[in-house]
């Protein structure tokens, strides 16, 4: 059979595409839909691996969750992942197949589309439904020619898409018409409907808008999604946009927002626990006084760390350690917590060694060959388990890893390292505070002993759960029922 098909596309980014793709999967899957997410496209330097043993967007594998499905490179064929202002790292059914600029990728996407319908055709076969996330704007006009993220996929596949507008940014009417407006007739036709996103406020004030919008256009309003506070799903790319200082807080960490950050979901958890205040810091801020420094991943190391010294924040680090602080590096803030990080290849960017900050004694080389794999095992000398997965290049040696941070996999392994005062830690783990026994006893380490307990899968299933409440009471589903099939 060949499943029936729905894009989901924004007048902008961030507009809440990711969010009514994750609400549309868990919506199907409540019905016995056999879904799968699709994002044909994505610019993101948040991944995650799949169970065929790539990576591909986080936000398609928290869709995947919602849609109730491991996640797999077919959900997501085409990966960028910036390494610069200029270029990117391009990944095709969940492994690199080089870096390239903005004009090498231009001339590359014809081979993307055959990606991209080679995935959609093995999707089309084996689910019933496929709900699928555009990337940005169709109304990108100079990215028209050769595009696979947005109308030219929908005309390839021949599929109807809704448009989704924020009205929380303002000029939601704008967004909406002027999008219509630019748009070929033949991709106008494909929008069957609007979906107004994040609205607070009386709908009946509204509603005279929505009117027009209806006349204007000849499209319908198929809904209009109140903002929902509180969701604990991580964002696509961008660092949460608000932070409150967290009244009541006992432990205090400051993660330094890195220009190249990868897998900011990383701190999900603990910037959910009502114990703990989790800040990002940002360029022009000082690191403040804080229990715990945590160096996020980073796709340029190098980089990334020449630019922490620009601030003076490896300064600032260094003191923390000194005066009794603790410090934890996570895959490339790991890295730099060593001596050096040698790329003799120029895998993350110019060939080239730059100095570490010296805290652990190893040092790293960057290599071809990327690690993609989900484990799963024990923080070294403890029963506590822990899991996650692993994307990087670099190797790490040095008499540091004879300390491991945690024992993995099936046969074991050593991963990171741990100081011999134990107040500098480091692993290439991405997702280790997902797993509630190494939450708690990492915040245990850090000074808060009797830290609540706190499950952040659950806490995901719930927004999931809430994302799809709300779809149901404020859309309408009997036109989604009628484009999916769904009859009784």
């Amino acid at each position: 059979m060949t499943a029936r098909v729905l894009m989901v596309q924004g007048c902008t980014s961030d507009a809440g595409k990711s969010i009514v793709v994750a609400a549309l999967c868990r919506w199907l899957a409540r019905r016995g839909v056999r879904v799968a997410p699709f994002k044909p496209q994505n610019m993101a330097l948040n991944a995650a691996v799949t169970v065929d043993g790539g990576e591909i967007g986080r936000a398609q594998a928290v869709q995947a969750q919602a849609a109730r499905v491991a996640p797999h490179t077919d959900f997501n064929p085409v990966l960028l992942k910036p390494n610069s202002d200029t270029g990117a790292q391009v990944i095709v059914h969940g492994h690199p197949v080089g870096n390239m600029d903005a004009v090498g990728y231009h001339a590359y996407k014809r081979v993307a589309m055959d990606a991209v319908l080679a995935s959609h055709a093995r999707l089309s076969e084996a689910y019933d439904a496929i709900v699928v996330e555009g990337a940005g704007s169709p109304a990108e006009v100079n990215l028209r020619e050769r595009d696979i993220a947005n109308m030219g996929y929908a005309e390839a596949v021949d599929c109807p898409v809704i448009l989704v507008a924020d009205i929380d940014r303002g000029g939601v009417f704008a967004h909406l018409v002027g999008t219509l407006a630019v748009l070929a007739p033949s991709e106008r036709a494909r929008i069957v409907g609007f979906v107004i996103n994040r609205f607070r406020g009386d709908l009946s004030l509204l509603q005279p808008g929505l009117d027009w919008l209806e006349r204007e256009t000849g499209k319908p309003v198929i809904g209009v999604l109140p903002y929902l506070h509180g969701l604990v799903l991580e964002a696509e790319d961008a660092l949460p946009r608000v932070h409150a200082v967290r009244t009541g807080a006992r432990l205090r960490i400051a993660v330094p927002a890195l220009p190249r950050i990868s897998n900011h979901n990383d701190f999900d958890a603990l910037r959910a626990h009502p114990d703990v205040d989790c800040v990002f810091v940002g360029p022009g801020d000082a690191i403040p006084a804080c229990d715990l420094i945590v160096i996020p991943g980073s796709k340029s190391t190098r980089a990334d760390l020449a630019w922490l010294r620009e601030r003076g924040w490896d300064k600032a680090i260094l003191r923390h350690v000194r005066y009794g602080g603790q410090v934890m590096g996570i895959c490339g803030g790991f890295q730099m917590l060593g001596h050096a990080v040698h790329d003799p290849d120029g895998i993350e960017g110019e060939p080239g060694s730059s100095d570490g900050l010296g805290l652990l004694d190893m040092e790293t080389v960057m290599t071809p060959h990327k690690v993609l794999r989900r484990v799963t095992g024990t923080l070294h000398g403890s029963d506590a388990r822990v899991s996650g997965y692993e994307i990087h290049c670099g190797v790490s040696r040095g008499p540091a890893l004879d300390h491991p941070f945690a024992v993995l996999g099936a046969p074991t392994y050593n991963d990171g390292a741990v100081s011999a005062d134990s107040r500098v830690m480091g692993t290439y783990l991405h997702g280790v505070f997902d797993h509630p026994d190494t939450l708690a006893a990492l915040l245990r380490h850090a000074g808060l002993a009797d830290a609540a307990p706190l499950d952040i899968h659950a806490l995901r299933e719930a927004s999931i759960d809430r994302l799809a409440d709300t779809l149901d009471a404020h859309l309408d589903t009997g036109r989604l029922a009628d484009w999916f099939g769904l009859h009784g």
